[in-house]
């Protein structure tokens, strides 16, 4: 809580707006896997904007050495993986994935891998829908706006300005396998993208296609 009204803070000596919807979709009393996409930085003061109880988040372990914001992450209870050794990552994966059960935790993730400002979705890396997948927990989708109105990644200039940011509908797991992982994944792809595209009011490239909506969990 403490990190998160720090973090939070910044937004009004930046003059930074969140317009949030679908908050609800959050805070339902269960574990669940979060994903969005990832932009910059600035992704951690939206996270700490709509950061719902009992969560925690899944990082590379590159990023614990990035001095004070390495330290906030440890202190705030991230989960580093060390992508490098693909064994390492499993069974920190397998583990969460029976800790997120046995005590009702919710982890996010963002599925890109990486940070992305070219105004799209990079592809996604499976392991979020696999953890989902084998705790046989929903999988809900989180989709901020483009920040590139306001912010330039290069210069790491920025004016004032509103980030929208929808949380979809509940993707359910429940009876999927391994199997399942790469049409699951392909859902949740389609459904983010589109919604990226109509919150940031961005035409799409490179012959993007909607994808199907989100349904709620049953």
């Amino acid at each position: 809580r403490i990190i998160s009204w720090f973090v939070r803070s910044f937004k009004y000596a930046y003059g930074l707006r969140f317009d949030i919807k679908g908050r609800e979709n959050l805070e339902v009393d269960r574990p669940c896997v979060i994903i969005s996409n990832h932009q910059s930085i600035l992704d951690m003061m939206g996270l700490m904007e709509i950061l719902p109880k009992r969560c925690v988040q899944i990082a590379k372990r590159e990023l614990l050495f990035l001095g004070p914001v390495g330290l906030i992450m440890y202190l705030g209870g991230v989960f580093f993986i060390n992508r490098q050794r693909s064994s390492t990552a499993l069974t920190v994966m397998a583990d969460l994935g029976e800790r997120m059960v046995e005590e009702n935790l919710k982890v996010w993730i963002y599925p890109e891998g990486t940070r992305n400002d070219n105004g799209d979705l990079l592809p996604f890396k499976k392991g979020a829908f696999h953890l989902a997948v084998q705790a046989q927990v929903p999988i809900v989708p989180v989709v901020y706006s483009s920040f590139s109105s306001f912010y330039n990644l290069k210069t790491k200039l920025f004016t004032s300005g509103t980030i929208k940011v929808q949380v979809l509908d509940a993707v359910p797991t429940s009876g999927l396998t391994v199997a399942d992982v790469p049409k699951l994944m392909d859902t949740c792809y389609h459904a983010m993208r589109s919604t990226f595209f109509h919150l940031s009011r961005t035409p799409q490239e490179n012959g993007a296609i909607e994808g199907p909506a989100v349904q709620p969990a049953q």
